[in-house]
Formats: C-alpha cells, structure tokens, sequence
C-alpha cells in the first residue's frame, strides 16, 4: 500500500468521528484551544499506528487514542483535573421536549437550562464528564464506552450513574424557578438501555 492510499484509508476512518473527538476533548480540557491541540495530537498518533488499526469501530478506536491522549495531556498540564473519583457520591439531566407552542420566552429557557447543564457537566471530574459526553452526546454504548475507557461495563455504569446523580443534585441546587414560570426542556430521567 501507497502512502498516498495509507492515508486516503485514514482519511476515510477518520474524519466522519473529528467532530466527536473534538466534543469529548473539549469536555474533558474545557478549553477551545487546549482541546484543538490535544485532537491534533490524538490524530498524529492514529495516523502513526494506524497499521495496527483492524478496521472495527474506527469511532470507538479513535476516541479511545484521543482519551489516552487527553489523560495524558491533562496529568503533564492540568495534574489537579485529574483528581480521584469521590466513591462515596453517587440519573441523567437531559433536554426534552415538553411540547406546546415554542415561544420566545420558552427558547430563552431552553437556552438558559441548556447553559446551566453545561456548567454542570463542566463541573464534574473526568471521569464521570467522559462517560457522560460519551453515552448521552455521542450515544456510544456502555460496551463502546468501556472499550474506550478501557474500564469494565460495570465501571461505566457506576460512573454514569453518579454523574447523573451529581447533576440532578446540582440541578436541583441552582433550579430556584419563578412562580408561574414554566421549565422550558429539562426533564430528569434515569439511564437508557445499550
């Protein structure tokens, strides 16, 4: 095989999954740049091993390469990011459509929930951020997401579960509604089957 054809192959694997390693890194940097970089880095690496690629999954290979690349970029860079899982904090907030007539008041709701779910989500260790990115942005499966992490299933849906639970806590917390204000699309939900 050609270079050329090396990296056309590459190309082909890769590009369609850029935008969902670009979100998991910027989820678990929560910096632009620092995110752009540590994707620039993940790809030179994929680009290096690619040989060793099987041709499975290249979504779940990629952002596999691109979490071991930002764990790393985080312990040299950001070593306090990384700090241990709390084990004795432990379902999701997700954005739903209650339905009715979208109003502007109801879009600035919307957008001001969507806005504190981020901070929520921000706010979480690494370790819960990334399976949450995973299983709720990117609908990998917790299989997917174990690959990825390359801890086991029940691991992931421990984590998921405690960072659903942090963020109902931390919803709950801040949610301090008007009386007579509808809550334009939030609803609190528990896991989803894989």
């Amino acid at each position: 095989m050609t270079e050329r054809q090396r990296l056309d192959d590459f190309e082909r694997a890769v590009l369609p999954h850029m935008n969902a390693a670009y979100n998991l890194a910027r989820w678990l940097t929560r910096n632009d740049a620092d995110a752009q970089d540590v994707v620039q880095e993940a790809c030179l690496r994929a680009f290096r091993y690619y040989g060793g690629f099987s041709g499975e999954s290249p979504k779940a290979w990629l952002l596999t390469i691109l979490r071991n690349t930002c764990f790393t970029w985080l312990a040299k860079n950001r070593p306090t990011d990384l700090t241990p899982l709390d084990d004795a904090v432990s379902e999701s907030v997700a954005l739903a459509d209650e339905g009715g007539a979208q109003t502007p008041e109801r879009a600035f709701l919307a957008a001001d929930d969507r806005s504190r779910l981020d901070r929520l989500i921000a706010g979480l260790p690494a370790e819960f951020r990334e399976v949450i990115v995973l299983r709720e942005q990117e609908e990998l499966s917790y299989r997917e997401i174990s690959e990825i992490t390359a801890v086991p299933v029940g691991t992931v849906m421990s984590r998921l579960a405690r960072a659903r639970t942090r963020l109902r806590e931390g919803w709950a917390r801040q949610q301090s509604p008007k009386a007579g204000t509808p809550r334009a699309g939030v609803a609190l939900r528990g896991s989803h089957g894989s």
